[in-house]
């Protein structure tokens, strides 16, 4: 409060602080929504920028970092629907280590006594791209509560949304997930 206080007051300092405290949070975050460096670099560019200019609306009845969280959020989201980019997963677009993955899961399945730690990951980073096809909203939605854990009650605080747009966003959101890994294991199974 008292650093947000000094930076309303003009102390560039104060600023400073603020973002050498939080700028680890607001990246890994926005990590969360891009891929690539640059885009979470831009979005955390943008984030302070918003914060500096709003922070005569920050009246320290939550947390900073909650404060921040939720520009970060907010940021994230108008990034994504800026780019009005949601491209369709495609089999070329696969690295060799997915595809090798999507071929394993579908002939051993069943068979298949243990995974490994290489593919968790091949697992885990399929589950990303095909997430990143997806509309902003359902990407925090299942960020939030299936990748880190969050509550509803967590997700309602950080995104303003009623609690029943959560469950109902995280609902349709799993399914649109399931049906475009379907579609990838069906495209799969046709070549």
């Amino acid at each position: 409060m008292d650093l947000a206080r000094a930076a309303r007051e003009g102390d560039e300092s104060a600023f400073e602080e603020i973002m050498r405290r939080y700028s680890p949070r607001v990246f890994r975050f926005a990590g969360k929504f891009f891929r690539q460096r640059s885009l979470v670099e831009e979005a955390a560019q943008e984030v302070f920028l918003k914060a500096f200019t709003e922070l005569g609306s920050y009246e320290g009845r939550g947390s900073m970092e909650g404060w921040l969280t939720r520009i970060t959020t907010n940021t994230c989201l108008n990034l994504l629907r800026s780019s009005k980019r949601r491209p369709e997963l495609t089999l070329s677009d696969l690295t060799e280590d997915e595809t090798h993955w999507l071929d394993n899961t579908l002939t051993a399945a069943a068979a298949e006594q243990h995974q490994s730690t290489e593919r968790s990951l091949v697992a885990a980073d399929l589950a990303g791209r095909v997430l990143q096809t997806l509309p902003a909203d359902d990407q925090l939605v299942l960020t939030m509560i299936d990748g880190d854990d969050a509550s509803v009650r967590d997700v309602v605080q950080l995104t303003g949304w009623s609690e029943s747009k959560v469950k109902v966003q995280a609902f349709r959101a799993r399914r649109k997930m399931r049906k475009a890994v379907e579609k990838l294991l069906t495209r799969k199974t046709a070549n």
